[in-house]
């Protein structure tokens, strides 16, 4: 007797079987996935990190090395220090993995992130001999700079110098903003001075911090001289110096060299570069008092970028905020009202703060109710402007209101400032 004749032909039975086996492989091998888990922890607390990652072990999920480091790098990348040194020390606790040099600079820096400073030290002093080099010297190196350590810095430094392990400009840039911090502009030229004894080149972010040096000792013109050097040096200067050149030509009054280092900024914009350079652009266009510029920035980023973010919209009305323009505030605002896919309070905020500037106190106070309705909800910082507000206008009655509002929020507020309080007293007396 012939067996029966399948339901559905051989190559259709075949696809669907290979469908199937494909269906049942893990698609937890992509390691993708593994990131959006994490991605999706937000704020949860310590072991969050590890629960996901025993999960996904537990459900045949594969832990490459390569892929877990780059997972900490865009944890890291992203501020979530906590989480990103929990998936490390996930890989050397749980799974053995052996840290490589470059990792373990990283870990160093997210202890000290996440743990202090004598934490850090302590794992860099117990790191065998051969995984201190000019990585992880560097990276506690940065942490002293971070941590305005003048003294273990500058003698981390020497020591470096010493052993013939820093090999880059990293450690004196770090030294350089250290010194930017502390308001040692001499020291930031003396380094300059060191690099080029000791036949180091610089980078474009040496170039940046050595402008912002000049311009703080009043050497606006050795600006002009420095750029000549760093083009005898064949360094490579990103549109970021330009923004610092400008920035400082903005704040001396040469409007017209700002605008120069604008378009030359624009000019070094590359087709990876995100939103952050035409962020640059709005702002210092708008200190120029150039609208049309800014104008014209706007319809740039939103021709160029398939989604204005939040960020955009609100670097856009804090520009328009500089030039005084409230008409145009309200339009990008209920622009952005539209389109918005998470409320962000701090664009209602700036339009609150572009109202009360001019004294249109109830439009600012609907705006807030607009807020309410939608289901969104305000913060301390709204209600420090409506406090300043009426309490510049010696309004007591609704600053105590705006008062009780801030104490309601479930992130309460700094505690009053004492000419505020004593401003109180004094009505209330």
């Amino acid at each position: 007797m012939a067996p029966p004749a399948p339901s559905v032909g051989p190559r259709l039975l075949l696809r669907r079987l290979l469908s199937t086996a494909a269906a049942a492989k893990p698609a937890k091998q992509d390691p993708r996935l593994l990131y959006r888990r994490l991605s999706a922890l937000g704020s949860a607390g310590e072991g969050s990190v590890s629960r996901v990652l025993n999960k996904w072990v537990r459900e045949g999920g594969a832990t490459r090395s390569d892929d877990l480091v780059k997972h900490v790098k865009e944890l890291r990348k992203y501020k979530r220090h906590a989480h990103a040194l929990e998936l490390m020390d996930w890989m050397v606790n749980a799974r053995g993995m052996n840290m490589s040099h470059t990792n373990h600079a990283i870990r160093l820096e997210l202890i000290y992130k996440v743990r202090g400073l004598e934490a850090a030290e302590n794992y860099f002093a117990n790191l065998p001999d051969p995984a201190k080099n000019h990585r992880t010297y560097g990276s506690l190196l940065s942490c002293y700079c971070s941590a305005k350590m003048e003294e273990k810095a500058t003698n981390l430094y020497r020591q470096m110098d010493e052993l013939g392990i820093w090999s880059s400009t990293l450690p004196i840039n770090n030294l350089m903003s250290l010194y930017m911090k502390l308001d040692q502009y001499r020291k930031v030229v003396s380094l300059f001075e060191e690099m080029k004894l000791k036949n180091v080149k610089p980078n474009s972010l040496t170039c940046c911090i050595l402008m912002t040096s000049y311009a703080a000792l009043n050497k606006i013109d050795d600006i002009e001289e420095l750029l000549k050097e760093m083009v005898e040096k064949d360094v490579t200067l990103g549109w970021s110096a330009y923004s610092t050149l400008a920035s400082i030509y903005v704040n001396a009054g040469q409007f017209g060299k700002a605008e120069s280092a604008l378009k030359k900024l624009e000019g070094l914009i590359s087709a990876h570069d995100d939103r952050q350079p035409f962020d640059f652009l709005l702002s210092l266009y708008a200190s120029l008092g150039n609208l049309s510029e800014v104008n014209r920035v706007w319809n740039v980023i939103k021709s160029k970028f398939s989604k204005v973010t939040n960020t955009s919209y609100l670097g856009m009305l804090h520009a328009l905020y500089k030039l005084n323009d409230i008409d145009r505030m309200k339009q990008i605002y209920m622009e952005w009202e539209s389109n918005y896919e998470t409320f962000d309070v701090k664009l209602t905020n700036m339009m609150i703060r572009s109202h009360l500037k001019v004294g249109m106190t109830e439009e600012a106070e609907m705006l807030v109710e607009k807020v309410k309705e939608n289901g969104a909800e305000f913060d301390t910082k709204t209600c420090e402007l409506f406090l300043d507000h009426y309490m510049g206008t010696e309004d007591m009655n609704s600053a105590l209101n705006w008062l009780e509002n801030m104490t309601k929020l479930s992130k309460k507020a700094e505690k009053l400032d004492q000419d505020r309080i004593y401003k109180f007293q004094k009505y209330f007396e």
